[in-house]
């Protein structure tokens, strides 16, 4: 069954006829009351047309109308662009792993454009659609939802929150810099430039990284319009910037710029499983990438996250373009194209959190520790844990919870079955959910344009990293770490496999294995470590450093040399 929400003819006869919006929607219930009876015998198609303006409402209504219909659904959009505004948008807190700090951003309040809550068997197929995004929003969001499929769609920004800026000359006071389209700026009234976007400006306090178009990479540096001391608009795309002194910046380099605060994401997976993304490009993923948190059996399959190669743009994402925190059954990226992040491309963990309090009955105050990480339900009734030392990683017990109970923000009182240690000696612990760990698949994967590293992995479930090429990543490609104080992502890998990846003009070492412990300790952490028919082109030796690690097997890998790589 199809059918067609007249967005267009509902918000004209809202305007102008009472009546005809009255009927028109009596009209449109009836239909809803047949869907829901028809829905699950022989599924539904909601078919919403391109909107002139602002399509919040429109999808948002198409989403309710998913939500009534029950059953199987398709809500199909057309091949045009649907604009989503921030001030638009629904807005739900939402605490989410690795983003921004109390102190940084203290209403945690998103502002979503697509938003999916509670919904089973719902597939989304933008049929080559592209969401435009207007302001710092969340571009969509599953939250307690099962069998979902988001695909075919194209995810970017008109007010993209990384402007970029190239270099067109310099002399020795001055920098005179061309904005990338679609970015736009301003003088201030007191003569200095500014970026501005839909809510938002950025200047002198941004967070820059830089271009090296002749190279493919980019780096994180000083901003170039730090210390600036008046600008002159030349153009509506150029400007030059007054110094004391110039920046030490290059005719062709572009500069990419930021706040640093993940305030908002692209896209939140939230209590939710079976959860597919496919083919989709997400030309700018603003003000974080794509979290899942405490789902299960996720996949990326051709997602692109790159810039739109004829926009002239290098960045396509604010920080990392895909985190996995608390997650299980299976996590599978493939087929991916991941280039121009600000951050890691890819980061799947769990979090420790530390035991500040314990008593004699199995009871047990645990908090977050890391600022950037708090608020959300850490476990739940029923999941097993472990009583990790902070210093050594290693498990010194193991418990089930079967009581919990919220505190505030950061802290939790549970009370676990099974525990063996003496209450006074768990306080200072870390204590990791092992319930929620994934399986992980990541295969024929490209990655380019990080600052950064391209895979983090931690997780005890069975992981294969192969057939994917690294491109001149300037810190650790793969990196296997844990720790329990610094950034308090767990755990330990049990069952890891490299194969047949190719690693280019990368750093050295580009499979790093390295757990946080104290300099002292010399048990292993991890263990089941393969690294087998992996290529090291145009790279120094060694190109794999593993400490920390039990049962490891490296072998039968390739260092090649080549022409220059293109």
């Amino acid at each position: 069954m199809v059918y067609e929400f007249d967005w267009v003819k509902f918000m004209t006869c809202h305007h102008s006829c009472p009546i005809n919006r009255f009927l028109h929607m009596i009209r449109y219930s009836l239909v809803l009351m047949a869907l829901a009876v028809t829905s699950a015998l022989s599924g539904v198609t909601i078919d919403v047309p391109a909107v002139s303006g602002d399509a919040t409402l429109a999808l948002r209504q198409a989403v309710d109308s998913a939500n009534r219909a029950g059953g199987d659904v398709t809500i199909r959009l057309e091949r045009a662009d649907y604009h989503l505004s921030r001030n638009s948008a629904a807005t739900r807190p939402y605490h989410i792993s690795n983003t921004a700090s109390a102190e940084e951003n203290p209403d945690p309040t998103k502002h979503i454009g697509l938003w999916l809550r509670g919904l089973s068997n719902v597939t989304i197929d933008g049929c080559g659609a592209t969401l435009v995004t207007h302001g710092e929003m969340t571009t969509f969001v599953v939250d307690s939802c099962s069998d979902v499929t988001l695909k075919n769609l194209t995810v970017t920004s008109a007010d993209p929150s990384v402007p970029e800026l190239t270099v067109v000359g310099r002399d020795s006071v001055s920098v005179t810099m061309r904005v990338t389209p679609p970015s736009q700026f301003e003088i201030t009234p007191d003569g200095r430039f500014q970026f501005v976007g839909h809510g938002w400006t950025l200047s002198d306090e941004a967070i820059a990284q830089v271009f090296y178009p002749d190279r493919n990479v980019t780096l994180r540096c000083e901003s170039p319009l730090r210390g600036h001391d008046s600008a002159c608009r030349i153009s509506d795309s150029e400007v030059m910037l007054r110094f004391n002194r110039a920046p030490d910046v290059k005719p062709g380099e572009v500069y990419q710029l930021r706040h640093g605060v993940r305030n908002e994401v692209c896209g939140f997976i939230n209590r939710s499983r079976d959860v597919r993304l496919e083919n989709i490009n997400f030309q700018f993923m603003g003000n974080f990438g794509i979290v899942g948190q405490y789902s299960e059996n996720l996949t990326y399959d051709s997602i692109r996250c790159m810039p739109d190669p004829s926009s002239g743009r290098t960045n396509a994402g604010f920080a990392d373009f895909v985190q996995m925190s608390g997650c299980r059954g299976m996590i599978r990226i493939a087929n991916s194209h991941f280039e121009g992040a600000q951050d890691d491309p890819i980061n799947i963990h769990g979090t420790h959190l530390q035991i500040v309090d314990s008593d004699n009955v199995g009871g047990m105050t645990v908090k977050f520790m890391h600022p950037q990480t708090f608020g959300f339900s850490p476990f739940e009734p029923g999941d097993s844990i472990v009583i990790v030392d902070r210093h050594t990683l290693q498990a010194v017990d193991c418990a089930k919870v079967t009581h919990l109970a919220r505190i505030d923000d950061y802290s939790f009182r549970i009370v676990a079955d099974g525990l063996r240690i003496p209450a006074g000696e768990l306080i200072g612990h870390a204590v990791e959910n092992i319930t929620w760990t994934p399986q992980v698949e990541i295969t024929g994967n490209y990655f380019a344009r990080t600052p950064t590293r391209g895979i983090l992995i931690t997780t005890r479930g069975k992981s294969l990293i192969a057939g994917n090429t690294f491109f001149r990543i300037p810190m650790a490609s793969v990196l296997v770490s844990d720790d329990a104080r610094s950034w308090y992502e767990s755990g330990p890998v049990r069952d890891l496999t490299i194969r047949d990846n190719r690693f280019v003009e990368c750093a050295s070492p580009a499979i790093v294995v390295k757990p946080e412990t104290s300099c002292d300790v010399t048990e292993p952490v991890h263990s089941g470590i393969v690294v087998v028919g992996n290529s090291f082109v145009n790279m120094e030796s060694p190109a794999v450093s593993i400490s920390g690690a039990a049962d490891v097997d490296v072998r039968d890998n390739r260092y090649q040399r080549t022409d220059a790589w293109r």
